[in-house]
């Protein structure tokens, strides 16, 4: 038995040496969870396309076998075109059994704020039976939820791709033995983990498909009579999932110009000349380029990019077909729990193409809600304070980025900005909310932004104390942020200094990519129009931190005119 990821096939020594050894032996091929084939084969681990080329080495008589738990037709037929299994219709067989889980209770509540959806996870959760799996879209979001619920008494670990294997390991086993009540997770767990008496799965936010979804709470309630499945519908849920579709492929010009940019160069082309030479961020290009590998266009030398010498043009055609599928799964998943809408076992069942569809007579739409009673409002005031309590640090940048004609150089100490604070992170539920009404709907931040920031400082204690605040000459919204940073320097009885300006009409920052275009950007668009307070430190006050960029250009600039210290305030810190 020999068991491997498709990542291995990735490995140019192993399918040049080993795989052919392999493919002469197999007698059967199994692709368990096959769905991934479809659901992440495209983007997120585009080496499950090489599977494709696996089953050509292998001898006509082996046998293989696709297995899943969760394919509709879509899925099915998706599988079959990437792996070429369906060349002669009469060798190829699709067996499918009924989805409906009998254990299964199903029921969405909607909850537009975070902080509803805590107060509903302390308020119900106890009364779930066993252990389960709160699952949730983002890494931030399971820490926020797992230290809330640890906060109230419920037993709860945070877990997610980038959680050390250590305490991923740890966390499975207590999981496991119902030492937790919840692991709160992304979905890095779930596939090859099994808990057959896994009382409960609660999603925080919604998947972006039914058949996501499906997988997902399919693995409560394999061993018991009853085990409750409860999807928690946000705000956030479509801006996230929007993130994930519309970064999934390679723009065109980018992909074009990565490609004519490798096959030019006389030696490898490494990662970082790429990002200084295209406007991307360097994980997609990496993204991108695993993509271009798998499609014969680049091949990876050493730590650099070559071209290959096959033929290769853009498949956009394939790229908009997967990304009209996954906007119509997400439409679907939507309309997924409507109040008026079907059973909610039989719209998953049919969102899957299960011909045996059929009401379940258990859900909250065969019987009532079990779960959608009013909430202790005190309880959701202090989830409110428990998301707006988590201020984000802010390192300073200490280098400039590499650019296409030097290497990267050192910012000196003495020109570098502290350590600084983000009041909040773009799209949480703490402060977020309250800083993007000002800034999109009323045009003037409120006193309690104000207010808030006074207490971050004083929280904060930036040494060596700040002596004046300064604003940066937002693009944006110029006088919404000098206004703000006015009120802050008047509450924090300290001066404010008007000696910024911008000079330049550079394009925004947020249509910049990556490091070396940021910089770049930034680069001659702001001025220091007179003399900041001699070696005195200060706040430079801003309401968003997109890349870091302006505040360290602004940073230098001030510190070389004759300020002291730097410290950076900001309201929202930009990304995920």
């Amino acid at each position: 038995l020999l068991l491997i990821s498709p990542e291995r096939l990735n490995n140019r020594r192993f399918r040049d040496s080993m795989l052919p050894l392999f493919a002469e032996r197999v007698g059967l091929l199994v692709i368990d969870e096959a769905h991934c084939v479809s659901d992440w084969g495209h983007d997120f681990r585009p080496d499950y396309r090489r599977i494709r080329e696996a089953l050509e080495r292998l001898r006509p008589d082996a046998a293989v076998l696709c297995t899943t738990a969760t394919a509709n037709d879509r899925v099915v037929a998706d599988v079959v075109e990437q792996l070429s299994a369906g060349g002669d219709a009469g060798e190829l067989r699709t067996y499918r059994g009924q989805l409906a889980r009998s254990s299964l209770r199903l029921e969405a509540v909607s909850l537009p704020s975070q902080a509803e959806r805590l107060a509903w996870l302390a308020r119900w959760l106890p009364e779930f039976p066993g252990s389960g799996i709160v699952y949730c879209l983002t890494k931030r979001d399971t820490e926020a939820v797992a230290e809330w619920l640890k906060g109230r008494g419920i037993a709860a670990i945070a877990y997610s791709g980038e959680t050390d294997d250590a305490l991923r390991i740890e966390a499975e086993r207590r999981l496991l033995a119902n030492d937790v009540k919840a692991v709160v997770a992304t979905s890095a767990l779930g596939m090859g983990y099994d808990k057959p008496d896994l009382g409960f799965v609660v999603h925080y936010q919604a998947p972006s498909s039914a058949i996501a979804y499906y997988q997902q709470v399919g693995r409560a309630g394999r061993a018991l009579d009853e085990a409750h499945a409860v999807l928690l519908r946000g705000l956030e849920d479509r801006d996230i999932q929007d993130y994930f579709i519309a970064t999934a492929f390679p723009p065109r010009e980018k992909a074009e110009a990565v490609v004519e940019m490798i096959a030019n160069a006389d030696e490898p082309v490494k990662l970082g000349e790429l990002a200084a030479a295209v406007n991307l961020g360097q994980s997609r290009i990496s993204a991108m380029l695993k993509i271009l590998d798998v499609e014969g266009a680049v091949t990876q030398d050493g730590s650099g990019w070559v071209r290959t010498g096959e033929t290769w043009t853009y498949d956009e055609r394939r790229y908009q077909g997967v990304t009209a599928l996954r906007r119509a799964e997400q439409d679907a998943m939507e309309r997924y729990g409507d109040p008026d809408g079907p059973c909610l076992m039989r719209a998953l069942q049919g969102e899957l193409d299960d011909p045996r569809a059929e009401d379940c007579g258990r859900c909250a739409a065969c019987t009532a809600p079990m779960f959608a009673g009013p909430l202790d409002r005190d309880v959701v005031v202090e989830a409110q304070e428990h998301l707006r309590s988590r201020p984000l640090e802010l390192e300073p940048r200490k280098r400039w980025p590499a650019t296409r004609d030097s290497g990267q150089k050192n910012i000196p100490p003495d020109r570098q900005l502290r350590v600084g604070r983000a009041l909040a992170r773009s799209g949480d539920g703490g402060w977020d909310p309250l800083v993007r009404e000002g800034r999109f709907k009323t045009g003037h931040f409120s006193d309690e932004l104000v207010a808030a920031c006074v207490r971050l400082v004083a929280q904060w204690q930036p040494e060596p104390a700040p002596r004046w605040v300064a604003a940066v000459p937002s693009r944006r919204a110029p006088e919404l942020v000098l206004m703000f940073a006015e009120r802050l320097a008047s509450a924090l009885g300290l001066p404010f200094i008007d000696v910024l300006e911008r000079v330049g009409d550079g394009p925004p920052q947020r249509q910049m990519e990556n490091s070396s275009q940021q910089a770049s950007n930034v680069a001659g668009q702001f001025a220091v129009s007179g003399p900041p307070p001699q070696e005195e430190p200060g706040l430079l006050v801003d309401d968003l931190w997109f890349s870091g960029w302006t505040l360290t250009t602004i940073g230098a600039q001030l510190r070389e005119a004759g300020a002291g210290p730097v410290h950076p305030l900001v309201l929202s810190l930009a990304g995920s």
